[in-house]
């Protein structure tokens, strides 16, 4: 089956390497996700101008990446589910669904992404949202084997809710180890996976998941701190990342594609890649 699957592989990761640039935050129904993606069109270009390897999108939003002509642009990663946890309010019933409950890969197919992505969410508690999960990833990853598409599953261990709105991650190397063994167990091609809190803890993940892992973003955060830590979780054995708000919510997106692309596939330092974004981000700079 990975076989078939291959084709798809190839447009997706680089020499086993990629940068996945997640801009499906609309699906998650919260405010403040949104903000840098107002004008999604705009970022669009930005994004396929920086040429990062890859683009996750949503059903609905993908034509403004596969309507254009050409090779030479980023691969399409389409979202398969939905669902609530994400949301800063605290829900009486936590749900996660598929977009399409009929035939839930066939609009991946329909937009020649190059990969399906689907959750595997574990909050406290939460026993029905699990199973939830199980029964999404069951159905997507016998239709994905059916279309010979890759999937990718996101394992995600999620900390009680405290009152700081929302499930935030919980970094707890062992429970990630666990639930990635699972997803992997499931039939993952490739793993989208939290960091660990300590970073020198992530090749355990590594040696867990037996197929790509990429490191989910989470949270805007200092980009220094961020470039940091990616050389460690690099390091560590990831094969890229997937960053959403490290990259929209930052002044110069297309700086900080730049950057993690060097990281990525050419082996930049944190300081290298700093130096990179701030060269870029000076020039493309508007002024005041």
């Amino acid at each position: 089956m990975m076989e078939k699957k291959q084709a798809r592989l190839n447009r997706l990761m680089r020499n086993g390497r990629c940068l996945d640039i997640a801009v499906d935050h609309g699906v998650c129904n919260e405010p403040g996700f949104l903000d840098g993606l107002e004008d999604m069109p705009r970022v669009m270009e930005q994004l396929i101008a920086a040429q990062p390897d890859a683009i996750q999108l949503n059903y609905g939003q993908s034509e403004l990446l596969q309507s254009r002509p050409g090779k030479n642009k980023p691969a399409l990663v389409m979202r398969m589910d939905m669902g609530n946890p994400y949301n800063a309010t605290t829900h009486r019933v936590m749900w996660a669904v598929l977009q399409n409950e009929d035939d839930p890969v066939l609009p991946a197919v329909q937009m020649d992404a190059a990969c399906a992505v689907v959750n595997l969410f574990m909050l406290p508690d939460e026993p029905d949202l699990f199973r939830q999960c199980v029964k999404n990833i069951a159905r997507v990853r016998a239709d994905c084997d059916r279309y010979a598409m890759p999937l990718m599953i996101e394992p995600l261990v999620m900390a009680p809710n405290n009152g700081r709105g929302g499930y935030m991650v919980d970094g707890d190397a062992e429970k990630i180890v666990t639930l990635t063994r699972l997803a992997r167990e499931m039939g993952a091609d490739i793993i989208k996976a939290d960091p660990t809190t300590d970073p020198l803890d992530f090749h355990r993940v590594v040696q867990a998941a037996r197929c790509p892992v990429l490191v989910r973003g989470g949270g805007k955060e200092d980009l220094r701190q961020v470039f940091e830590r990616s050389r460690t979780l690099l390091d560590q054995g990831a094969v890229g990342m997937v960053y959403g708000r490290n990259v929209y919510q930052h002044k110069s997106p297309s700086a900080v594609v730049r950057a993690l692309m060097s990281m990525i596939h050419e082996g930049s330092s944190a300081t290298n890649a700093w130096q990179q974004y701030s060269a870029a981000a000076e020039s493309t700079a508007v002024p005041a």
